[in-house]
């Protein structure tokens, strides 16, 4: 069819999960239970492939089954793989242990745990945010921002912003503190193979997020970034935090949102340099956009989440004290601008090259 942050590149290959018979047998009534949401339209201006909004729909039922996923030993139902009052975690040994306001939240008290939208490991999804390894100022002024209303979406109908501010309004200082450290800690992994191509699979809505529909087809890809999981059953149905995913960008964006993000556009003409229509990205996050001191890194993060908070910052959604280094670099950025940082941006690897470039924590 949404720059805190988002995901990273690199695509972790993973195999079928295993289930047991009983999970084959009732696979296909899942699947019914499990049919998308019907798109709906988005407010004038705003992509959809960016900004993915549908109609709510019931999610599957449980019938017993125990399912497991690739590289754990764990076993879960799915009442258990989507308690969003006890998070699934599939993978344990890959992160600290989790404190109460990460794993469980306080629903009653409007606090959403925030590794069911985020993850045990940070990695988050398109629909939300890459947050490990964020600066711990960072991460408590961005909350902060949703909580007092300054960090709002473009697109009304999305509903993970506005869950994430529905739950910053609740959260104390001292959930904030405590969940700005724990994802502070952890590191950014690669986790999204970003591809130049001329098409990109036909999509529809499931979780909030862009799948592939299931006969395959494609069509061409315009200038759009699809992003898309590799598994759509294990990151949507299961909330695996290991499935990794694949951004599809047009052929040759990387190479024009290189000049972009490493120059701002600026080029010569007539034996002077003229300069171009934003800011070198690297003099705030960094020469490897891994971040600076309490600058963000942006490297390797979700495409289609960088491109909506460029837009956001544009159009005077996100405004907060950091954004405003931000407004004038994204000021005078076409859509099509926006496509080419990102999928320069996400192309990029999340791990720093230098030690003097990454984030202070």
């Amino acid at each position: 069819m949404r720059l805190v942050v988002a995901l990273t590149c690199g695509l972790l290959m993973v195999a079928l999960f295993a289930v047991s018979p009983a999970a084959q047998n009732g696979q296909n009534a899942q699947n019914a239970q499990n049919r998308p949401a019907a798109p709906v339209t988005n407010a004038p201006g705003i992509p959809g492939w960016a900004y993915p909004v549908a109609a709510g729909v019931p999610g599957p039922k449980d019938d017993g089954t125990v399912y497991h996923v690739p590289n754990s030993t764990v076993g879960m139902t799915l009442t258990q793989a989507r308690n969003a009052s006890d998070v699934p975690d599939w993978h344990p040994d890959e992160h600290p242990a989790m404190p109460d306001v990460v794993r469980k939240g306080r629903v009653a008290e409007g606090v959403r745990a925030c590794a069911y939208c985020h993850y045990p490991n940070g990695l988050g999804r398109p629909e939300n945010a890459s947050i490990a390894g964020l600066p711990i100022p960072y991460f408590i002024q961005q909350v902060n921002d949703f909580k007092h209303g300054l960090r709002k979406t473009s697109e009304p109908s999305m509903r993970p912003p506005q869950l994430m501010a529905d739950t910053a309004k609740s959260a104390t200082d001292e959930d904030i503190r405590v969940a700005a450290e724990y994802f502070g800690a952890l590191k950014l992994k690669p986790w999204i193979k970003v591809v130049e191509s001329k098409t990109a699979p036909r999509t529809q809505i499931l979780g909030g997020m862009l799948v592939p529909l299931e006969d395959k087809s494609t069509e061409p890809i315009g200038e759009r970034i699809i992003e898309v999981p590799v598994d759509a059953h294990l990151t949507e149905l299961l909330r695996d935090s290991q499935s990794p995913f694949i951004a599809y960008v047009p052929v040759g964006s990387i190479a024009k949102g290189e000049a972009l993000v490493t120059t701002g556009g600026a080029h010569l003409a007539g034996g002077k340099i003229v300069a171009g229509k934003t800011a070198a990205c690297g003099t705030c996050h960094g020469p490897d956009l891994t971040g600076y001191a309490d600058m963000p890194p942006i490297a390797g993060r979700s495409p289609s989440y960088l491109v909506r908070q460029m837009l956001d910052m544009q159009k005077g959604n996100r405004n907060g004290p950091g954004v405003k280094l931000m407004k004038p670099v994204v000021a005078n950025l076409t859509i099509q601008d926006m496509v080419e940082i990102a999928a320069y941006v996400s192309s990029r690897s999340p791990v720093s090259s230098s030690p003097t470039t990454t984030a202070r924590r």
